[in-house]
């Protein structure tokens, strides 16, 4: 067999392959008396068609099975005596299959190159502060006191501004061409008075009214209204008042604590309220640090990033996208998002990502990081334990799906980049 790796870019190879044709020969010869055993043509008993008649009758299947392969042992062999590791599964072109000729093909595919991710030591990033104001555990505690709003009814007099009403209400639009719609009517219906959703006057057309009252208007939506089958046209309500109620906001105190947890005293609500707050800023602290830290990373690849990586980094943030859409009950076709814009727009973060996982896996490779059973062990006894399935059955499931290298090569980029942070130079804001 010949063969010969031509460097197209820093990251992309060209091997050309030429199998002999004997080798081509035995291969088609092996193949044919394969699928002659197997062969069911009329006339002939199972396992006794003529090889011509195999040969001619079931050619197309007998090429592809050679191509298949004695494509797949050359490039495995010639891969492996040049040191070459492919980061995807390389491309075939040019091929040329005959009986009695040289198979000859060319494969592109790309690698990523050896280099120096350099001294860890140069390295230099600030960790924001973790430390919470005392306005903010304030304002914090003031959303607490609003979640915890009630309504009560309003036991006379007349609807004012705030208030929450109880109607029921009867509608029928005209367009902005006059065309008359079908009358609606609601029963029980409760609109806040205020809401930015409610129709334009609604608000002022309710001010007043006793309960038991009824009262018939009409409302002109403006030309741009955001809702274009109201904009222009107009609609006449009959609404009937059955109830108001006021919105009553608790006092923050030492019983609004209790009422919210258990905690014996305002005081002991906002100290776990600030113990959450703190929590929450280191987090946001760490995650801020570890992207600069990536950032700076990426930066120290001394080549331009396989366009294979970052495609396949691009299908990934898509994927995960969709799973979230769908998550939320959320039909991702039906969504209106420009996915071609939307794929465009994460090519540059996932460029980024694919260069810092990059020299996160030289930095392993050069300063031996690595994974042990023990990790993969704890990793997987984490996921058993969000998922409630056994250790067993997760490993055996990503061992079938090929996943459990992916799993053992993320946690050695985390070990990698655990070693970054412990070199690195990083100042507190």
């Amino acid at each position: 067999m010949k063969s010969d790796i031509v460097d197209v870019n820093e990251t992309r190879r060209d091997l050309t392959v030429e199998v002999p044709s004997t080798v081509v020969d035995e291969a088609i010869g092996r193949a044919a008396a394969r699928i002659g055993r197997a062969a069911k043509i009329p006339g002939f008993r199972p396992g006794k068609v003529p090889v011509t008649v195999v040969r001619q009758r079931f050619k197309g299947e007998i090429m592809q099975d050679v191509a298949e392969h004695l494509i797949s042992q050359a490039v495995g062999e010639a891969l492996v005596e040049r040191g070459v590791e492919p980061i995807a599964t390389p491309d075939i072109q040019d091929l040329v299959l005959e009986e009695g000729k040289p198979l000859t093909f060319k494969a592109s595919f790309d690698v990523v190159p050896a280099f120096d991710p350099g001294d860890l030591t140069t390295i230099e990033a600030t960790e924001p502060a973790a430390t919470i104001a005392d306005d903010v555990v304030d304002q914090s505690l003031e959303r607490l006191r609003e979640r915890a709003a009630r309504f009560e009814a309003v036991e006379s007099g007349a609807v004012a501004a705030g208030h929450t009403v109880v109607i029921s209400l009867e509608r029928r639009g005209t367009d902005k061409d006059g065309k008359l719609g079908e009358p609606e009517k609601h029963e029980q219906v409760s609109i806040e008075l205020g809401a930015p959703s409610n129709p334009p006057g609604f608000d002022a057309e309710m001010l007043g009214l006793a309960p038991g009252a009824t009262k018939s208007f009409t409302l002109t939506y403006p030309a741009d209204y955001a809702i274009p089958e109201l904009a222009g046209g107009s609609v006449d309500y009959t609404v009937t008042l059955k109830e108001i109620k006021q919105r009553v906001v608790p006092v923050l105190d030492d019983e609004l604590a209790k009422d919210l947890g258990d905690f014996e005293s305002l005081a002991a609500l906002r100290a776990r309220v600030r113990t959450d707050l703190e929590h929450e800023a280191m987090h946001a602290a760490e995650r801020q640090l570890r992207q600069d830290l990536l950032k700076q990373l990426a930066a120290r690849v001394p080549f331009a990033v396989p366009a294979t990586l970052v495609e396949r980094e691009i299908d990934r943030r898509l994927e995960d996208f969709a799973r979230r859409l769908m998550d939320q009950r959320i039909d991702p076709r039906q969504a209106n998002i420009d996915w071609q814009a939307f794929r465009e727009g994460q090519r540059a973060p996932a460029t980024e990502a694919v260069g810092s996982a990059i020299v996160l896996d030289e930095i392993a490779k050069r300063d031996g990081v690595s994974v042990t059973d023990e990790d993969l062990d704890t990793e997987l006894q984490r996921y058993a334990e969000q998922t409630g399935h056994t250790v067993a059955s997760i490993r055996a499931r990503l061992q079938k799906d090929g996943e459990l290298g992916r799993l053992a090569a993320g946690l050695r980029r985390e070990k990698a980049v655990s070693l970054v942070i412990s070199k690195a130079r990083i100042t507190k804001s």
